[in-house]
């Protein structure tokens, strides 16, 4: 499958080291971890400010590697940058009107990673609620409204984008009435992403071709975070402590959407560092053990920092 970025031998070999060895300190097995990585050679194609055309900015591919880059993975929260574009893509084209509340929602759903905000969101994007189960053909309506998003994303043509499901909401509990048969008996319909999927769409934003430039400046204005100088208080998540953030190094240009729940912790970021290279990071771990332990990931983005202040 030909990726949007061009796979180069130094950085494939260089990340299969970096993941021999995060798999050897934290007992991960072969499967329980899927890593796309991309780097951004001068001159440099993101953060310009709308100076590329999609056009120019689509022919111009980085270098990249990446280990089960094409697996289909639950991707928690991180499902929630596809909402956003989506948003964006609707209030674009008229389909919904620019309103505060939506906003509020759509800061929310990213800078603090709110199921409530993303169900409201979900809610507009689609046209369809949650509520009690719905006989067959209102319910067979109501599937096709949900599935819109799906929809339009698979209008676009990536590759990347061949298998994968953004159709559920996130929850807590879990999912009740119409939303549980939705998500089928075995959860088979449940929301799926690759981290190549994942590493394409914040590429187009970091590259201000998602949706439009100043869209695409206002997406990643959300997923913009602070490397944290201390650990947040007992009961609070950050999307950087634990996560790839929490790897790289002080005065870091820093913007992502984590996902973590008992058997997941993904994130999913673009970065600048302190000498101003630009890089892309996607990384999903799977496992009980490895979902709640904070250092995998920031050791990941450390050993990967380290191999491009090597290079």
């Amino acid at each position: 499958m030909t990726t949007f970025f061009a796979p180069d031998s130094t950085l494939q070999a260089a990340l299969e080291q970096v993941i021999e060895q995060v798999r050897g300190e934290f007992a991960l097995s072969a499967t329980q971890i899927a890593v796309t990585w991309v780097v951004y050679d001068p001159p440099y194609i993101t953060n310009t400010g709308g100076a590329l055309s999609a056009k120019d900015f689509w022919q111009r591919r980085p270098r990249g590697a990446s280990y089960r880059g094409v697996e289909l993975i639950y991707p928690a929260s991180v499902v929630k940058l596809f909402y956003l574009v989506a948003a964006h893509e609707w209030l674009e084209q008229g389909m919904l009107p620019a309103a505060a509340e939506l906003d509020r929602a759509l800061k929310d759903m990213i800078v603090d990673s709110s199921n409530d905000a993303t169900a409201l969101v979900v809610d507009l994007l689609s046209g369809s609620t949650s509520g009690p189960d719905l006989p067959p053909g209102p319910f067979e309506t109501w599937c096709h409204q949900r599935n819109i998003v799906n929809r339009f994303f698979q209008s676009l043509g990536w590759p990347e984008l061949e298998g994968v499901n953004m159709n559920q909401k996130p929850w807590g509990d879990g999912p009740y009435g119409r939303e549980r048969a939705f998500v089928g008996e075995h959860y088979e319909n449940r929301n799926y992403l690759t981290t190549n999927a994942v590493a394409r769409l914040i590429h187009s934003i970091a590259g201000g071709v998602a949706v439009s430039g100043v869209r695409s400046q206002t997406m990643l204005s959300l997923m913009g975070r602070t490397l944290p100088s201390a650990l947040p208080p007992p009961g609070e998540e950050d999307q950087v402590t634990g996560f790839l953030g929490a790897g790289l190094p002080p005065g870091t240009r820093f913007y992502s959407k984590a996902g973590f729940t008992s058997r997941v912790r993904h994130d999913a970021a673009y970065f600048e560092l302190p000498n101003g290279t630009p890089g892309l990071l996607v990384a999903f771990t799977e496992g009980r053990d490895h979902s709640q332990n904070p250092s995998i990931l920031p050791r990941l983005a450390a050993r990967i920092a380290g191999q491009l202040s090597l290079g």
